[in-house]
């Protein structure tokens, strides 16, 4: 099993910023711990820090799967995962930014304005 580095205060500042700039306000965003496959052909699940958020019914979590390595998703009910459709990303920040306009689209779809 992979140990994953822990989250930094640098990277929750940057979705904490990011987040604020999206809502214009503060949004409660937890630490949370989280076991996942780090590969498809993985057996063993390795223990990654996340953080998550909720906002208007829908839930957000990035995971930190390494030094530098993201992955996210958001989901309504536990059923229903989508996410960005990039499998991991190297950058904090373009995790964060394409998480929030990949539930964005999904809500204009859903209201049929696109």
């Amino acid at each position: 099993m992979q140990t994953i580095p822990d989250i930094t205060d640098n990277e929750t500042w940057i979705i904490r910023t990011t987040l604020r700039e999206r809502y214009n306000q503060e949004v409660e965003l937890q630490l949370a711990d989280s076991e996942i496959r780090l590969r498809p052909s993985d057996r063993e699940l390795s223990a990654c820090p996340v953080w998550y958020w909720q906002w208007d019914g829908c839930h957000f979590v990035i995971f930190k799967t390494g030094d530098k390595n993201y992955r996210c998703q958001f989901f309504y009910k536990p059923y229903r995962q989508y996410g960005t459709g990039v499998y991991e990303y190297t950058d904090i920040t373009e995790c964060a930014v394409s998480l929030l306009q990949a539930q964005a689209d999904f809500e204009a779809k859903e209201r049929g304005d696109i």
